[in-house]
């Protein structure tokens, strides 16, 4: 699916401790109705003063055993064309005195360019390790995209590394589980946020693995019933687009500007490209025609985001969710589960992964006031252990420096009977082991969920 949908709500504010009531809308800074220009500027997620964020928060008895990193890519060139018009001519060569600036993006480039012949799963050897086009390719990171998450690394890097010492100075590859789809802006993201984490890491301990499934979904991608959930939920979407006659005349217009069928237009997905153009303040295209322009952008930028809201109530995306995830949390609770034994084992997690790959995740796991994953988006699961009580381990999940743990729906009622500032591991473990299955409908594993007969 590479449909944009990007959600509306406010996103709840990292509030800690007792103080967790739903806080109204900030009247500064979060418009009342939805503004698609805004929500727009979240979603390109433009590097600027580092971020307040809540990771790495915890009373002082506990100790910080693992964290599990699933992140977006960074900002990168559109993957579809407007037809007939030029493409935006935006630079995807590194240069270290072009906004967006990072101090370490010079030593970054040198790191990188010792890095050929680093033992990565095939066929990710074949990757660029940088980007490095004048004009960028389609689907390439920019230094945008590069930047946000030498950021992302960075901010983690203060935290576990420095303050938690989550690593020690002399790890070594086993304490690492790295992992990306086969797209160089994956693999060039990961090894971004790397460099700020890790910075000159030494290339020999480095082990990318390739994951050939969005999902993530390994060896166990084959799920019947997620597929009828998906392709319900497409039905959905296309019934909302055929409701909506404003959307239908902009694709309409914008057609005719250049000169092209509406349908052929509309299957060149234009928000991908006017969102390149948005981000990275390039005007809009023209034609002898007309120009393509801001209104046209804020109707389909306004319809994803009531999509979203609408997919959000009908609940097919959810279970096509709770399916798509499971594989990929499953996985993130056995490491959690031997970490928590003592094990010391990849400790460390980084998953570098698509929107389609979050957007699952997050609404399997209950949070439906997220927002769609922005460029660079990190969703962080971090485990811990209280140290007056050893055996106990706890859960706390982030999203982009927001703690979320107590809005998944495994944990909503836990701090109403708990004074933890965390979710218990059992409670998370008991979700994907039980409770997923249950939401689906009485099936008690994977398998028979995905394959279910009569649903």
């Amino acid at each position: 699916m590479g449909v944009h949908l990007i959600p509306v709500s406010t996103a709840k504010n990292g509030v800690s401790g007792r103080s967790r009531k739903r806080i109204l809308p900030d009247p500064v800074t979060e418009p009342p109705v939805t503004d698609p220009v805004y929500e727009a500027r979240l979603y390109c997620n433009i590097p600027s003063v580092a971020e307040r964020s809540m990771e790495g928060h915890a009373p002082h008895h506990f100790k910080l055993v693992s964290v599990h990193v699933l992140i977006r890519h960074g900002d990168r060139y559109p993957l579809y064309v407007i037809p007939k018009t030029k493409r935006p001519e935006i630079d995807c060569t590194l240069v270290a005195n072009r906004k967006p600036y990072h101090p370490k993006l010079e030593a970054f480039v040198s790191h990188m360019s010792k890095g050929p012949g680093a033992s990565f799963e095939s066929p990710l050897h074949s990757l660029p390790l940088y980007p490095n086009h004048p004009l960028c390719e389609m689907g390439e990171l920019t230094q945008t995209g590069v930047v946000q998450h030498l950021q992302n690394g960075q901010l983690l890097r203060d935290i576990y590394l420095k303050k938690h010492r989550l690593l020690p100075n002399d790890w070594s590859t086993e304490q690492l589980y790295l992992e990306t789809t086969g797209k160089s802006r994956t693999l060039q993201s990961g090894l971004a946020l790397l460099y700020g984490f890790l910075p000159d890491f030494d290339w020999k301990k480095i082990y990318f693995r390739h994951q050939p499934s969005a999902l993530f979904c390994s060896g166990n991608c084959y799920c019947p019933v997620r597929n009828q959930y998906l392709e319900k939920e497409q039905r959905r979407q296309y019934l909302l687009r055929l409701k909506n006659s404003q959307l239908e005349r902009t694709y309409g217009e914008m057609a005719k500007i250049v000169d092209v069928p509406t349908k052929q237009l509309r299957a060149a997905n234009p928000i991908d490209s006017m969102l390149c153009h948005f981000c990275h303040n390039v005007s809009f295209p023209c034609t002898r025609n007309g120009c393509i322009d801001m209104e046209h952008f804020k109707v389909i930028k306004t319809h994803q985001i009531e999509d979203e809201r609408e997919r959000r109530e009908k609940k097919l995306y959810l279970g096509y969710a709770l399916l798509g995830a499971h594989p990929i949390l499953n996985q993130t609770i056995s490491r959690m589960q031997r970490a928590a034994a003592g094990r010391k084992e990849e400790i460390f997690t980084l998953y570098s992964a698509h929107d389609v790959t979050l957007s699952p995740v997050l609404s399997a796991l209950g949070l439906t006031e997220a927002r769609f994953p922005r460029f660079a988006a990190r969703l962080i699961f971090e485990l811990w252990q209280d140290r007056e009580k050893p055996s106990e381990h706890s859960v706390r999940i982030l999203y982009n420096g927001v703690d979320v743990t107590f809005h998944t729906s495994f944990c909503q009622d836990h701090h109403k009977r708990s004074l933890k500032p965390m979710c218990p591991l059992e409670n998370l473990v008991r979700f994907v082991k039980r409770d997923m299955f249950t939401a689906l409908g009485g099936t008690t594993n994977y398998h028979d969920a995905c394959h279910r007969e009569g649903f």
